[in-house]
């Protein structure tokens, strides 16, 4: 009961964040930039926060046990990359363009009709990965409470909902900062606990497969070809989100979101590596935890951490960490709800309404907020995909039709309107087409070079635009 009671606490305490952050926010930009007001420290927590919920605590560890470090290149690997690049190459651009959205970008640099169309892809990219959050928090709630997993997708989504209506970026932001220190505190002290048991890197290492540890693929075309895919599933995919766009750009000035990406991937490559260690080290020591079978069902997996914690940590400990893991995923779900929102508050009200006033666009982003949650919630109870390849969908999405336009757009002084359009239609296209035809080489590589040929193809086109 006291364990329920903290974990409830935990749950409201994010409201209670939302609340008297609400009396920050004025603006649309006050909520959903923060009005780029995020000290170096903040910033780095909200970009590290990105993506350190259900899929770095639950996903990667449960592809981890079962297939070592080649499962994992997607994430954490792939992550820590995205953000370095983000640091290396788009902040500090982006920043100094001034805009709320990378849709605004495309308007900018290409022009409206490019703004809707990545506007009109960028909004559904994000339901994967949102379900992904809703069923992580549905598990632990039913480990935890044992309440059904459909009412606590429905008890966490609202409780979401209400608490980025209230504060936006400026709630997300410290309820970050603060589950992120909460969260770390219990990995690190599950991660002590467990190292005597399992006799430190030496045990583990004499205890799992050959190759379990090996970080390159096999010698072949295809091999090679599903490694590249994975790295840049998020490590590219994810450049052209709007979440991260809006967690870096939140920054007080453009050096503070260029040293927070840098952080927050150094953050991430590290701490990111203390789940893996501690589902696997719980793999070795209590192999029931997984489930039935010689590698246990894949929901099995995903629980592994939660299931030994519960078994076989102390109440302090399970306190801590439910606490820390529950308010981390519903932080990480708030900002990937208000990345769509802001976006079609900005690009797609604002693209059919230009005379819309500051107040009527806040509204539009928090009804649009309303809207998208319920959505979600209704997609997250009829799916049964892993959390892992969940957040995978929604980065490949963006892969193949936003990274080569943007990327271009800044780095390429000859890409145009066309060749952006082309980019986005022939990337999609092509990667629709080849999960239809289960290709054997990634679908997600296809699409990528269908995106960079078109590119180069149609700002090169010598017709009229």
């Amino acid at each position: 009961m006291t364990l329920i009671v903290c974990i409830c606490l935990y749950l409201l305490s994010n409201i209670a964040i939302g609340a008297w952050a609400a009396r920050r926010v004025t603006t649309s930009q006050d909520f959903v930039l923060a009005g780029r007001g995020l000290s170096l420290a903040l910033a780095t927590s909200v970009t590290f926060a990105t993506w350190f919920g259900s899929e770095s605590i639950m996903g990667a560890p449960a592809k981890f046990v079962e297939g070592g470090v080649l499962s994992i290149i997607e994430e954490p690997f792939g992550s820590a990359l995205c953000l370095f690049l983000v640091g290396a190459f788009f902040a500090k651009p982006l920043y100094s363009e001034g805009i709320t959205t990378f849709s605004d970008y495309f308007r900018i640099r290409f022009g409206r009709s490019a703004e809707l169309m990545s506007a009109i892809i960028v909004i559904p990219s994000y339901f994967s990965w949102i379900a992904a959050q809703y069923i992580a928090i549905g598990i632990v709630l039913n480990v935890v409470i044992g309440i059904p997993m459909a009412w606590g997708i429905v008890v966490s989504a609202s409780i979401v909902m209400i608490y980025t209506l209230l504060g936006g970026m400026w709630s997300i932001s410290i309820t970050d900062f603060l589950h992120n220190l909460i969260i770390i505190l219990a990995l690190v002290v599950l991660a002590v606990i467990l190292w005597p048991q399992v006799g430190g890197i030496d045990g583990v290492v004499a205890r799992v497969p050959n190759g379990f540890f090996r970080f390159l693929p096999t010698a072949s075309v295809n091999g090679w070809a599903t490694y590249l895919a994975a790295w840049m599933t998020i490590g590219l995919g994810s450049i052209p989100q709007q979440d991260i766009f809006q967690r870096v750009m939140s920054a007080k000035s453009a050096p503070v979101a260029v040293r927070a990406s840098y952080l927050a991937s150094g953050l991430y490559l590290t701490v990111a590596a203390l789940p893996l260690f501690i589902a696997l080290s719980a793999r070795l020591l209590h192999p029931d935890l997984a489930g039935g079978g010689p590698l246990g069902t894949e929901q099995g997996r995903e629980l592994i951490i939660p299931n030994m914690v519960m078994r076989h940590g102390n109440l302090p400990l399970q306190i801590l960490f439910f606490g820390a893991l529950t308010s981390a995923i519903l932080s990480v779900s708030s900002g990937a709800i208000l990345a769509p929102a802001t976006v079609f508050g900005e690009n797609i009200v604002k693209f059919f309404q230009p005379a819309t006033t500051d107040a009527q666009l806040l509204k539009a982003i928090r009804w649009a907020i309303v809207v998208i949650s319920v959505l979600c919630v209704s997609i997250t109870l009829g799916r049964s995909t892993s959390i892992f390849d969940l957040v995978g969908e929604s980065s490949a999405f963006s892969l193949v039709s936003l990274f080569v336009p943007l990327t271009a757009g800044i780095y390429w002084k000859r890409a145009n309107l066309r060749g952006c359009l082309w980019s986005i239609g022939a990337g999609l296209s092509t990667w629709v087409l080849c999960i239809w035809l289960n290709t054997t080489f990634p679908p997600m590589l296809w699409g990528l070079i269908a995106s960079a040929l078109a590119m180069i193809a149609g700002s090169l086109w010598k017709g009229k635009i």
